[in-house]
């Protein structure tokens, strides 16, 4: 199944969240519900696996995934919100029309099963000190679906972060890390004097696949990140395979070099207690 060729066409007579396979008016779509309809279900996941509750994690995850709100939510993260949403993929498209979004949230949510991910695409941005930071830019299908995907695995993950970890976080950013800071470091007594400064080196250049899926486990849509892994790179019209890493630049990339990684340099040097921040301009969008 590829992705949708046309658009389709919408009806006067619509509602914006009926029954599933119902046209869909885009316009008309209630966010504020859709939001909500979302949030609650990842609260259920989050509490079902800070309850230790594999299996209903995986059920949960599995509704998630099939969530017309999901789909509809992260078509619109993808399309409307994200700063790179007028950046194409390997494909070249991008979805600005209101009846193509109605579409895609359609496709994303009940014709993508059989979708095979494509490879990105190579493109490089200036970074401090006259480097430069690789991205990979997925097609448009790939960003939504990563989207989706995100939404079902990020909550069964927070629920096992450490609280005083920041980097790649919902809800959480910089300012949340310097505050955590300066409380340990300020008053009389404090806690410590001193700051760690420490960076994993090329962490999405050679993070370990076997890692990444090792930690998802039985994830519903793990086949769909094998593909995402191993989809490749296209750069100045060279497709080179992707044995380690994940290119920054999807949605997904931070969620495979989450907060544990933060966490295991913490225990690693002994100091449960650091506060972790990670670099929130690599969260692509």
């Amino acid at each position: 199944m590829t992705e949708p060729e046309t658009a389709m066409a919408v009806d006067s007579d619509v509602t914006a969240n009926g029954p599933e396979g119902g046209i869909l008016d885009w316009d008309a779509v209630d966010w504020r519900q859709v939001e909500e309809d979302v949030r609650r279900l990842r609260q259920r996941i989050f509490a079902a696996s800070q309850a230790g509750d594999l299996k209903k994690v995986r059920n949960l995850q599995k509704l998630m995934l099939r969530s017309r709100a999901n789909a509809l939510l992260s078509v619109r993260r993808v399309t409307e919100l994200n700063a790179g949403r007028a950046t194409a993929g390997v494909d070249g498209k991008t979805v600005t029309l209101s009846r193509d979004k109605a579409e895609w949230a359609s496709w994303a949510q009940l014709r993508s099963r059989s979708w095979t991910p494509k490879p990105v695409r190579r493109v490089h941005i200036p970074k401090a000190g006259g480097k430069q930071r690789p991205l990979g830019i997925p097609v448009i299908a790939d960003r939504m679906l990563q989207a989706i995907a995100v939404s079902a695995l990020e909550p069964e993950w927070e629920a096992r972060f450490e609280p005083k970890s920041y980097g790649f976080r919902p809800g959480r950013g910089c300012h949340d890390a310097i505050e955590a800071i300066f409380n340990t470091v300020s008053g009389k007594n404090p806690q410590r004097r001193w700051i760690l400064d420490a960076d994993l080196a090329a962490a999405f250049d050679r993070i370990d696949h076997d890692h990444i899926l090792a930690q998802i486990g039985t994830f519903p849509a793990r086949e769909l990140v094998v593909k995402w892994l191993k989809s490749g790179v296209v750069e100045k019209g060279w497709l080179t395979p992707t044995e380690e890493g994940t290119p920054q630049g999807g949605l997904c990339a931070a969620e495979h070099n989450p907060p544990y990684e933060q966490c295991w340099v913490m225990r690693s040097a002994g100091l449960p207690g650091l506060v972790g921040a990670g670099s929130a301009s690599e969260r692509c969008a």
